[in-house]
């Protein structure tokens, strides 16, 4: 998962915010994950009547999401109810009965909960919106010198792209081996939701789906011609995931794990890097509608690391996120997350969160992940996934969890911890960067775009199986990894984290590290 504006550190690795927007980024950023929440209760006030006569907006301004019941009529019947409370209608999502609204009425959550047909309903910031502003968001990769492309270049052979030996993530997965028998299919599209891709680069362009693409930042989908790219100065971490997925196998560059699908990008975040429910859900609906087998999604859900159910407004979110998720997986589209870089075992009953709401005042909270969550990664039917470094054994940073965690894949680490095999000499994991670059990023946000790419191989392979069939695969095709021995990374003494289950399932690895060659031969 990856972000982007540094927050805080931990130990000697940088935390990011946002991508969180799960990568860690040149140091290591620590970053989070998600979560999702129940449906609150609807009273008995009828449709459509104002709470009063005129309501306030000397309130800072707003996003909201109102659940609803499904289909036109009754979305239609609350939309009348939001604008008398005061708010304004930016986008409703007939399918899942999902309104984005607007408003400066204080009371206008209170309110909006008490409408009959409201079946919940939350602010998804803590602060006002503002407008759309470029600025650093910080995190950038750690980039390619011209003495490593050389020395990749001069020992590339004449199957590989190259900086392909610098990919060592690449034979972790059996990619190399995969791509002997199989690209992947051009019928075959990922969405990387994230912060944009830019589909000009060299080594995606020529795989990019802009029919695909969106500009979801305000809840509702722009498919204004570039809309999909990061600014100057926003994150280069969505174009980073994209090329560890498709970056096409052309004799430059990199190459991806799927370099023969399609990828498309449907930017989510805002120019500081926060993705807000609204987005999200767009996102997800815009996949669903264009019909992408695969969408990759390497963040959480701002602004509360976990969502909390029994909270009106976290809830709400949870609610309208769950919505959309399953909505888009019933259109047949698989869902990939990383589990997150915060070292938490999300598995557990506790776990205190300091850096919620991250986009105002942050306050000291215990919660409970299974009334919590961490979302879209622990929504259910999404694939969560834990981040391996060079030497196969998990991350410092990545989340992990027993129950949680569904597969594994490289997401780098540092290369003081897991030193990678020559001519490989980094132990961050290699990709595209915006304006025709490359550079190093390593956090789940780097695992889950592997996982993507193997989904995206299985259904090349497999073109009519259901999502819920292409999860079974991907867990059957995983190669089954134990615990090993006491988890101490740093070499201090100290156990860093425990590790559960057998080698068949454990709360480190799931069902084990993705087989990039088993997906396209099975």
């Amino acid at each position: 998962m990856a972000h982007l504006a540094p927050r805080r550190t931990r130990a000697a690795h940088p935390v990011s915010r946002r991508t969180r927007a799960l990568a860690l980024p040149v140091g290591l950023a620590l970053v989070a994950s998600l979560g999702f929440l129940p449906v609150a209760t609807a009273t008995a006030a009828p449709i459509g009547a104002p709470a009063a006569a005129t309501p306030r907006t000397d309130g800072p301004k707003l996003s909201y999401v109102v659940n609803t019941g499904t289909g036109r009529a009754a979305v239609q019947q609350v939309e009348k109810a939001v604008k008398q409370a005061g708010g304004t209608v930016v986008i409703s999502y007939d399918r899942i009965g999902v309104i984005v609204a607007h408003s400066q009425n204080p009371a206008f959550g209170e309110t909006i909960r008490g409408v009959r047909g409201v079946e919940s309903a939350g602010a998804t910031r803590t602060n006002p919106i503002v407008p759309q502003a470029t600025k650093d968001v910080g995190a950038i990769a750690q980039p390619l010198t011209e003495a490593q492309a050389a020395a990749a270049a001069a020992a590339a052979t004449a199957d590989e792209d190259p900086l392909e030996p610098l990919q060592w993530s690449l034979p972790a997965i059996k990619a190399d081996k995969a791509h002997q028998k199989s690209l992947g299919s051009k019928k075959v599209t990922v969405a990387v939701i994230d912060t944009g891709v830019d589909d000009t680069h060299p080594d995606l362009a020529p795989n990019f789906d802009r029919a695909a693409s969106a500009n979801c930042v305000t809840g509702a989908p722009d498919t204004t011609a570039g809309s999909w790219r990061p600014a100057a100065g926003e994150s280069d971490h969505g174009t980073h995931v994209a090329g560890t997925i498709a970056a096409a196998k052309n004799g430059f560059g990199v190459t991806g794990v799927a370099p023969g699908v399609k990828v498309s990008g449907i930017k989510v975040s805002t120019p500081d890097g926060y993705f807000y429910t609204e987005a999200v859900v767009c996102g997800f609906l815009w996949a669903a509608e264009q019909g992408v087998d695969v969408t990759n999604n390497s963040y959480y859900t701002d602004p509360w690391l976990f969502a909390c159910k029994n909270d009106p407004d976290q809830g709400a979110l949870v609610e309208s996120l769950t919505r959309a998720v399953k909505y888009a997986e019933r259109k047949g589209t698989v869902h990939v997350a990383a589990a997150g870089n915060a070292r938490h075992d999300l598995s557990s009953r506790s776990i205190v969160d300091r850096t919620s709401p991250n986009d105002s005042e942050t306050v000291t909270r215990t919660i409970d992940p299974r009334v919590c969550p961490d979302i879209p990664t622990m929504l259910p039917g999404v694939v969560t996934v834990s981040s391996t470094g060079a030497k196969g054994l998990k991350s410092s940073f990545s989340n992990y969890g027993k129950g949680i965690i569904d597969v594994a894949a490289p997401g780098g680490d540092s290369t003081v911890f897991q030193t990678p095999e020559p001519p490989a000499v980094n132990g961050l994991i290699l990709s595209t960067l915006p304006g025709g670059r490359f550079g190093y990023k390593a956090g789940t946000s780097m695992a889950s775009p592997h996982v993507a790419g193997v989904v995206a191989l299985i259904k090349s392979r497999h073109p009519y199986a259901s999502p819920a069939a292409v999860k079974v695969l991907l867990g059957l095709q995983a190669d089954a990894k134990a615990c090993g021995a006491p988890y101490d990374i740093d070499g201090d003494g100290t156990v860093d984290a425990v590790c559960e289950g057998t080698k068949l399932y454990n709360g480190f690895y799931g069902a084990g590290v993705v087989d990039a060659l088993d997906a396209v031969r099975w």
